[in-house]
């Protein structure tokens, strides 16, 4: 396990939570609601490299939120994996978002790798990981990202393999106990892995971590070289984690944690604005009036995604051993949402600058840090390729526009 600066060792935090009583999801959105005015009220005070929010992670664990992406069979409330709560878990992402979005992006991993469990993994992989989330308060993540060197997975002996090489931008680095740590095996092949961070020796370069903001995710880069696994540890079959709608679907999961931070900043600019009696000036009632509208179409747009993930089947995503007709239609959809909701959040923010000038874009004021998480955290990979997957979808169509995304 990695040490904090300093060398300090980082303990399991989240072992000696007590249980929390079974929560409906209902008390679950209720409760990111209240836990949000917390983490936004601590939130400066973890805003630097090294930093990680331990105790809010602890409260989390205490409210049931690591165990509710679980099936209601492994003690969960099936948050997520259960495609008809698909609009009440966006909305408890973008709750967590608005208190702080370096918790959400955490927490938004954690509900991915539960996902990817409950869908590739074996029926007792699924039991182990599901009670170790369940009984022990594990904290989950997905570390996909890499650099030139990427990681490999090398068959060592009879259902044995040992990594070689390191993964960027893991976040909850030193926090994150099982985090899917994906490589390619000698065929070129892209397997899915779960490393349990508590039993091996990984090497952290916490240097490389240097941002202008999500500071407290401690994204650090990790070398697993010389870790070893066994089959047992790997998730589903070569090439799963690249498997359509399941890649592409889940960034409605992060769009809504980014839309929780836009309307961070809508509070924070009304606050400002009413606090220097600023409130009957017409320009900036414009502004706030097309900052209201861009946050109401970005809720729309978590409704609609919902809807069409709902529609398309019972489980997120569907399950893999069936294919669907309107997976294109779905894959299309999330892209599309995914870049609304973007230029919702960089409408926001600059229409925020317009109003409140540099006075309230000074430290310590929020604005000047949610402003910076949310300009990083905006910069997820491909959105090129995402845009262009909408129109490749679109022009491929010959029904009306009216009827495009229906199913």
């Amino acid at each position: 396990m990695p040490d904090l600066p300093g060398g300090i060792p980082i303990t399991a935090e989240l072992l000696t939570i007590p249980l929390a009583p079974k929560l409906a999801i209902a008390d679950l959105l209720r409760s990111a609601g209240q836990l949000a005015d917390g983490f936004a009220t601590q939130a400066a005070a973890i805003d630097q490299p090294g930093a990680f929010p331990v105790e809010e992670f602890e409260q989390l664990a205490r409210a049931g939120f690591l165990t509710a992406p679980l099936r209601p069979d492994l003690g969960g409330c099936g948050l997520g994996i259960d495609a008809s709560t698909t609009h009440d878990l966006l909305r408890l992402l973008k709750q967590i978002g608005r208190g702080n979005l370096a918790i959400g992006r955490v927490y938004e991993g954690h509900v991915n790798a539960l996902q990817l469990i409950q869908t590739f993994g074996t029926a007792a992989q699924i039991e182990r990981y599901g009670r170790e989330a369940r009984e022990e308060q594990k904290l989950f993540g997905v570390w996909n990202a890499e650099d030139a060197e990427g990681l490999n997975l090398l068959p060592i002996g009879p259902n044995r393999y040992r990594l070689q090489g390191a993964k960027t931008f893991c976040s909850g680095g030193g926090y994150v106990e099982r985090p899917f740590v994906n490589g390619k095996l000698p065929d070129g092949s892209w397997q899915m892995c779960i490393v349990p961070m508590d039993e091996v020796q990984t090497r952290c370069d916490r240097d490389w971590w240097q941002p202008m903001g999500m500071r407290a995710t401690a994204s650090y880069k990790i070398d697993f070289s010389g870790v070893e696994l066994g089959t047992e540890a790997l998730i589903g079959e070569p090439g799963d984690y690249l498997r359509q709608p399941w890649l592409t679907a889940g960034v409605v999961r992060f769009a809504a944690v980014q839309l929780g931070g836009a309307e961070a900043l809508f509070d924070f600019t009304r606050q400002y604005l009413q606090g220097e009696g600023r409130t009957e000036h017409p320009y900036q009632q414009e502004r706030l009036g097309q900052m209201a509208i861009a946050l109401e179409s970005g809720n729309l747009w978590l409704r609609g995604a919902a809807d069409r993930l709902a529609a398309y089947d019972p489980q997120f995503g569907g399950t893999p051993q069936m294919s669907h007709p309107h997976l294109g239609q779905l894959v299309a959809y999330a892209n599309m949402m995914r870049t609304a909701i973007e230029q919702i959040c960089i409408d926001t923010m600059q229409l925020c600058q317009r109003s409140v000038g540099t006075r309230g874009l000074l430290s310590p004021h929020p604005m000047e840090r949610v402003i910076r998480d949310l300009t990083l955290y905006l910069r997820q990979p491909a959105f090129d390729v995402a845009l262009a997957g909408v129109g490749a979808y679109a022009l491929a169509q010959t029904i009306p526009a009216d009827r495009l995304w229906q199913a």
